[in-house]
């Protein structure tokens, strides 16, 4: 009997032990699921990647008391599906122009308090504009970064073709760069790139303006090296090619990669126009912890933490009180911060055209893409 209770009592030890792992483990599941999800002082963040610096997140945290739980995604495209089905429930999101358009259309987000905001001040007027473009009213976006999309050009390689350096669109077209031009990968800034040269909008709806920006595209392939997205910059830092279609936040790395090479690269800006494209943050209509998104949002405001935030990035920010404390070799940077004024008066922000309308761009580019 006594051998029988020891066995009795081991077995209910082991059991006891088991149980209280068992315990300890769903109460870390849950209390990391809650961490994530739930909690009071947690706020879910849904970001580009390498599109801000980690000590911002930590400063944040150290400061607030909140804990960031930071997801990365690669384009509005993979960004926009997760959003709409809310399985994942994200409280901040940094999405571009034509998607925070699509977003609000169709009922995703939720409007900002900006008396929870106060560094909204910081924001350049121009910027906010800007913004009105696809947010009218500002009502749902806070500007993050913003650029111009242009031409990179080798000067040397230029001159060696005889070819003068390029002022506009237009001059994408010259035969005597055959095999020297880069294009960029993407149906909205290919089209972007004829509408504006023949003086259409670069939103238009338009059949005729679309076949006719088409035949320009299928016209200027034989010129044309590669079609392709990240690699401009790779391939002019190597002089693989002698101009490009690019965006303009590349250009402080390009410059720092060929200094003291030799090699001299510039960016222009085309006298026809361009795309002014800016990323915002905004809050999803379910946002668990839609307060913490205004901290946040507040905190990246911080003209301190905008300026470390830019030196990271090193697109162009939007925050005048960071500009102020930047050193002029950045501000006197025209590819990094171009003369607002002008650029709106023939500079457009991509909207949101609907389903109906962006499939004219999809077919009219597959055209394109198979001539």
């Amino acid at each position: 009997m006594r051998k029988a209770s020891a066995l009795y009592l081991f077995s209910l030890c082991l059991l006891l032990v088991f149980l209280g792992l068992f315990l300890s483990s769903c109460g870390k599941s849950a209390e990391k699921e809650e961490k994530e999800q739930g909690g009071e002082n947690v706020v879910n963040v849904y970001n580009w990647g390498e599109y801000i610096d980690p000590e911002v997140i930590s400063l944040f945290e150290k400061e607030s008391g909140i804990h960031v739980v930071y997801d990365l995604f690669q384009t509005n495209e993979e960004m926009y599906p997760v959003i709409e089905a809310g399985a994942v429930r994200y409280d901040a999101v940094c999405p571009s122009d034509y998607i925070i358009q699509k977003m609000m259309k169709n009922g995703l987000l939720r409007e900002l308090d900006y008396d929870r905001i106060p560094n909204i001040r910081e924001i350049g007027e121009e910027y906010e504009r800007m913004c009105a473009e696809f947010d009218p009213g500002n009502r749902y976006t806070v500007p993050y970064t913003c650029g111009t999309v242009g031409i990179i050009y080798n000067k040397g390689m230029l001159d060696a073709l005889g070819v003068p350096y390029p002022t506009k669109w237009a001059d994408l077209w010259d035969p005597r760069l055959k095999g020297e031009i880069l294009m960029q990968d993407s149906v909205r800034d290919a089209f972007m790139v004829a509408l504006k040269k023949d003086g259409s909008s670069m939103n238009t709806v338009e059949d005729q303006e679309l076949d006719r920006a088409r035949d320009e595209l299928i016209r200027q392939k034989p010129l044309v090296q590669a079609y392709v997205v990240d690699q401009v910059r790779d391939k002019m830092i190597g002089g693989e090619a002698a101009v490009g279609v690019i965006y303009s936040g590349e250009m402080l790395y390009i410059q720092g990669e060929v200094e003291g090479s030799g090699m001299d690269l510039e960016y222009v800006i085309p006298e026809e126009g361009t795309n002014l494209w800016m990323d915002g943050w905004v809050i999803p209509k379910n946002a668990p912890h839609w307060e913490n998104a205004e901290k946040w949002i507040n905190f990246l405001c911080r003209p301190d933490i905008a300026k470390k935030n830019f030196e990271y990035i090193t697109y162009t920010t939007p925050n005048e009180g960071a500009y102020r404390l930047l050193d002029k070799s950045y501000t006197e940077n025209k590819a990094l911060f171009p003369d607002m004024g002008e650029l709106l008066k023939k500079g457009e922000v991509y909207r949101y055209l609907g389903e109906a309308e962006e499939a004219k761009y999809n077919k009219r580019w597959k055209t394109v893409k198979v001539s």
